[in-house]
């Protein structure tokens, strides 16, 4: 299976020309599966309620979701992208996979990080996974199951953990992060939920109140033990696509005394 990562510099507020700019990156490679960043449509940094309202989007009929809809199905791929989501008089940090045929779900974030309390509702549905199909190298058609996660959702264990009970192959992770610690941290994700991990963040900085966010860059691509396939600069646009095979995420045996799922003791951790 191919799958990518698209590392973009968004212009906050200029939702078509960062659609059209994550556009352009897809174009230029074919991949099964491409991610995002967290809100890659509009920017991170709002400064108010009403700001957040005039830039969300109804998902799956809003503008930017029918756009990414028509980008996977000319380039024959699924797609993983964060955006804002107004739904029910709420406004969610959500992400949206879309396939060549059409819109397929929305995970909304369920862990929100520093301001985005103020202008998000904490995400209402639970974790869920998705089968993606994709051809093996000889032809045949295969499929996957890729989880969602939003940025700081990667600081709870609970959050991969949970995504690979349900099945996830893969984790795709839409991210803005401007703490240093996640990169590291999702070998960890990887290694004790033996899961591929998608993470792909921005680039540049945002400056529009009293306060300037870096955002870090080194979108990755990690394996289920723990080896980093691919990570991009920290200042840098990017667009990179590997081959891995989702299959190896199903073996969780460690040796042949241990196993992570079937070691699990819940009844212990509560």
């Amino acid at each position: 299976m191919k799958a990518g990562i698209v590392q973009t510099n968004p212009m906050f507020g200029e939702v078509r020309e960062n659609t059209e700019s994550a556009r352009g990156l897809i174009s230029t490679q074919h991949a099964d599966l491409w991610v995002l960043p967290e809100l890659f449509n509009t920017g991170y940094q709002f400064i108010s309620k009403k700001e957040v309202e005039e830039l969300a989007e109804p998902v799956p009929s809003g503008p930017t979701t029918q756009h990414l809809i028509q980008i996977a199905k000319t380039a024959q791929t699924h797609i993983v992208a964060g955006l804002a989501e107004s739904a029910g008089g709420q406004v969610f940090n959500s992400a949206v996979l879309v396939g060549p045929t059409g819109f397929m779900a929305c995970y909304r974030k369920i862990h929100l990080f520093y301001e985005e309390n103020r202008w998000f509702s904490p995400g209402d549905r639970p974790f869920q996974v998705y089968e993606l199909p994709y051809k093996s190298n000889k032809g045949d058609t295969l499929t996957c199951k890729i989880g969602i996660m939003i940025c700081f959702d990667w600081i709870f264990p609970e959050s991969a953990r949970t995504l690979t009970l349900l099945g996830a192959d893969i984790l795709c992770h839409p991210s803005n992060l401007v703490l240093p610690h996640c990169p590291q941290a999702m070998l960890t994700r990887c290694l004790e939920n033996r899961v591929y991990a998608i993470t792909t963040n921005r680039v540049g900085a945002e400056s529009r109140n009293t306060e300037t966010l870096h955002f870090i860059g080194q979108s990755q691509i990690v394996t289920p033990k723990g080896t980093i396939l691919f990570r991009a600069p920290e200042d840098q646009e990017s667009i990179h696509m590997v081959d891995i095979d989702p299959k190896t995420a199903r073996d969780k045996t460690i040796n042949s005394y241990n196993d992570l799922i079937k070691n699990r003791a819940p009844k212990f951790y509560r």
